[in-house]
């Protein structure tokens, strides 16, 4: 163990320090997370799947926190993607209750440690009361200064792109924009991440290596970083080793070596 999982304590005041191997200075602004494996965790411990969301929202705020800690500027998780409205119905309404009953109790800390927080993907097929606990969460973090925390909820990469095609054909369809000056400047402005520097660093939990549908556009350039550990047990050391393999890492970017976080 590198150092002490202070993470586990329940004092939130207490700052968890940058583990020593990790160089402060060349950190990614912005990590972006599949989260994946609850349901194994779950069936290895003979537990029901429920139990596997339950501990891997634990493991997320502790993740939370360890990146706000850490200085990490932007935190994007796939949280449920479009895909997994297929899942057994019992599932999928016990996870969107879930979120539901995180946010309310959540969200007043997370103020609290001035967390902006934002929900990226198409709400509109949400639960009317989940729909409103994000928005009010939305208004409630929308000046704070720190870590910016974003959560794709019924999020697809590919119905995000469709989504920005269909923006930029209505507006040029309508003579506001001419077709020849869409550039990656423009369509990126009508992606949900269209606010944020693009993810530097994607970490994929419980060993698989595919990307899932997630931030197709925005992962074009980033370091993969991928572990075999299931999302409920991903903690400090986990997160430690995945930001130590970034930066160990040569970006270049599709041209010449670069030092790591070199933005283009």
């Amino acid at each position: 163990m590198i150092f002490p999982s202070a993470i586990d304590n329940d004092d939130q005041s207490l700052i968890v320090p940058l583990p020593s191997p990790i160089d402060p200075e060349k950190l990614p602004q912005h990590i972006a997370i599949i989260m994946d494996g609850n349901g194994r965790w779950a069936n290895a411990q003979q537990l029901p799947r429920t139990m596997g969301h339950r501990a891997g929202v634990d493991a997320l705020k502790r993740t939370l926190r360890l990146c706000s800690d850490w200085n990490i500027k932007v935190l994007t998780v796939y949280a449920f993607s479009t895909e997994n409205w297929s899942r057994p119905k019992e599932e999928v309404n016990f996870l969107m209750t879930l979120f539901q009953r995180v946010l309310k109790k959540e969200i007043e800390a997370l103020n609290l440690k001035k967390v902006r927080i934002n929900f990226l993907g198409n709400l509109d097929q949400l639960p009317q009361r989940l729909r409103d606990l994000i928005n009010e969460s939305i208004e409630l973090t929308s000046s704070n200064s720190g870590i910016q925390f974003n959560v794709c909820t019924n999020y697809g990469g590919r119905n995000e792109l469709v989504l920005a095609a269909q923006k930029l054909a209505q507006r040029a369809l309508d003579g506001e924009l001419d077709p020849s000056l869409i550039d990656d400047n423009v369509f990126a402005r009508e992606l949900f991440t269209s606010r944020y520097v693009d993810p530097d660093l994607l970490i994929r939990t419980s060993g698989e290596r595919r990307i899932s549908n997630f931030l197709l556009w925005q992962l074009a350039y980033a370091e993969i970083h991928v572990t075999d550990t299931l999302w409920p047990d991903f903690d400090s050391i986990s997160l430690t080793n995945a930001l130590l393999d970034y930066q160990s890492r040569r970006r270049r970017f599709g041209g010449v070596d670069s030092i790591v976080n070199e933005k283009l």
